[in-house]
This record gives C-alpha cells, structure tokens and sequence, in this order.
C-alpha cells in the first residue's frame, strides 16, 4: 500500500508529526545517510529552516522517492511568498501552513493519499485555538492569500459542524483582542446560517470565508482607535468606517472571488441606502452580503465591549427584527434558529 514519507530536518518534530499523521507514517532525517523508503504513497516536506542546502537535500530525495503520481505536501514553515515558491520549486501537489497542520493535516492526508483520518479535534477549546491560529495568520498588514484564508474557513466550518454554536461563541468570548474575537464569531455565526439554510458545501465555504475576512481592512486601522477602550469621538468613527475600503483595497487582484470582495467592501451597506462605504440600495447589494451583514450587526450586539454590557440573543434579535427595512427581513427571520442557539451563559468558557 506504501508509507507516507515525511522528510524533515527537524527530527523530534518530524516524530510528532509522523505520530499525527498515523497511518504507519515515518519521519526521515534529510541530514540523515540512513536509506530512505521506496514505496511511499505520499510525501510530506517538513522543512522548518529552509534554505538552499535543506532544499536541494529534499530534491535529492524526491528524486528517489517520488513517482509520477505521488503526491507531495509542503508545509510552510515562516514566510508564506517564500514558502510557496520553494514548494512550486519542488513540484508540491498541494501546501499547508506548518503553523495550522494540526488541525487540517489529517483531512489533507486522507485526501491525497485515501487513507481514513484520524481522530480530529472535538473540543471547543481545540477547534477555537486552531481557528485563532489561522485567524492570526490572516489578520496582517500585508494581507493573506486565498490558500490561507481557505485553510481558516476549513476550519471555522469544521467546527461549527461539530459542536454547538453556543460553545463556539463561549470560548471565543475569552478572548482579549476585540477585531480577532469578532471576526471570529461573525465566522462561526455565518457557518451557523449557513447550516440552517441548508447550503452546499461549497456555498457554506464561500458565506464562511466572507465573514471571516469581513473586518480585514481594520489591520490598517491605526492600534490607537482599534483598541480603544471606550466609545470613539466622531473622527476616530470616519477613520475606523474606512475599513471596509481599505479591506477590499488590500484583496483586489490577489486572487480572491468577485463575492469575497463584495463581501468586504459592502457589509456595512443598508438596503435603504443608509449605509457604508459607497451608500448602496435594495437590489444593488448582493444576498452574500446580506447575510454577512446580520451576522456582524448580531456579533456586535451580543459581544461584550469596555464601554458596553452585552446584550442577550433575544434583545439583540429583537433590535435587528425592529430595523426594518435597513436589512432584508426574511433572511432575518430564517437567522432566528441560529440566534437563539448562540445565547452566551453569563461566565465564558475557559480558551
């Protein structure tokens, strides 16, 4: 059947990492002059210092080991751009983000090599800090690319398909850092909708991804108004709307979908016109959008601020249900499952 090969040059991390992996996996030391296996069905690149030494040693290796049809994993390990581009050096069939393999490598074993998965996190506590991990990864100055964001929404998803909403919200509520939390629980809310509307797959992954991403342009916001622990002065609020601008500025030609985009730019449009940043109405805002709107106005109300207690499920449904025709009502009505569901208990649960 064949082993899954994964070449490091960290050999205590290459154990652990053949221990999650399972399956019979085996670490081989690229340092190492011991005879690599022959027969492997899958290749894993684990290189935690890459640089020309440790990759021509991996393509020596490759060149013994991989047939035409094995397929290689390369987990990227520091710099992303860099990363990518050893990997499209080595002819990778597919990369991970070495800081998130443990929550998605044993689906993307199984995908490219058939094998079963093991066990995958069940815990609140380890869905949450996988998705925190990703989010973190994410939420930077230079702007993830779409391999990343995607790993992130794989997770969300995940999460929300394996436990409560209720306790996805309960750990992420211990969070200290306002935009991770919230972007956070407008994601898991918006898997959550996204269930309760009984999408496919595919369109739940694209509602994740635009909520997760939603809030992206507030890593150009300056830390001083982000942050701020108190209601922002009528300067500090223009500054902060220019978010949603500056997110789709920091997305735009990067590879990401035309929804995403439209996502990011316009979650904060009402359909009467009322909204942000270019004063959309009715028919010109898409129903993607709509949907990521709920979510955020729901997020905000139920999340707990400095300067405000927050509110319960049902106070803060009943305000969206009382805006009328700001946003689209009968998507309103069918977020009411999703909403009740959520309602925290007063002490979050431990992160």
């Amino acid at each position: 059947m064949g082993t899954i090969l994964i070449l490091t040059d960290d050999p205590e991390g290459g154990k652990r990492l053949a221990r999650n992996v399972g399956g019979g996996a085996v670490a081989h030391d690229l340092y190492d002059q011991d005879d690599l296996p022959m027969d492997a069905r899958l290749v894993i690149a684990d290189v935690r210092t890459p640089h020309s030494d440790s990759i021509d040693r991996i393509k020596r290796a490759l060149y013994q080991v991989r047939g035409p049809a094995t397929p290689l994993l390369y987990l990227i390990h520091g710099n992303q751009q860099r990363g990518e581009i050893h990997a499209a050096m080595l002819g990778a069939t597919k990369t991970l983000p070495a800081m998130m393999a443990a929550a998605l490598l044993a689906s993307t074993v199984e995908t490219l090599s058939g094998d079963p998965a093991p066990a995958r996190p069940t815990t609140p506590v380890e869905h949450v800090k996988a998705a925190r991990q990703a989010f973190t990864e994410l939420f930077t100055q230079e702007g993830p690319t779409p391999d990343i964001v995607d790993h992130g929404t794989e997770i969300v998803n995940r999460a929300i398909q394996d436990m409560k909403v209720h306790d996805w919200l309960s750990v992420v509520a211990a969070f200290d850092d306002v935009t991770h939390r919230h972007c956070l629980t407008v994601a898991g809310l918006a898997a959550a909708f996204a269930s309760t509307l009984r999408f496919k797959a595919k369109d739940a992954h694209t509602l994740t991804k635009g909520a997760l991403l939603h809030d992206i342009g507030k890593a150009k916001i300056p830390l001083a108004i982000l942050n701020k622990p108190g209601p922002l002065t009528a300067p500090e609020r223009d500054i902060m709307a220019e978010h949603a601008a500056l997110g789709f500025d920091m997305l735009q030609g990067r590879g990401f979908t035309r929804e995403t985009l439209q996502v990011v730019r316009s979650h904060h449009e009402l359909l009467d016109g009322t909204g942000y940043p270019d004063g959309l109405r009715g028919d010109a805002i898409p129903d993607l959008v709509r949907l990521v709107t709920i979510c955020d106005i729901f997020a905000a109300l139920i999340e707990r601020r400095p300067y405000k207690a927050p509110l319960s499920a049902r106070e803060a449904y009943k305000i969206m249900y009382e805006m009328g025709g700001k946003l689209d009502q009968p998507l309103v009505r069918a977020f009411a499952p999703v909403a009740y569901a959520s309602d925290l208990e007063p002490a979050p649960l431990s992160a």
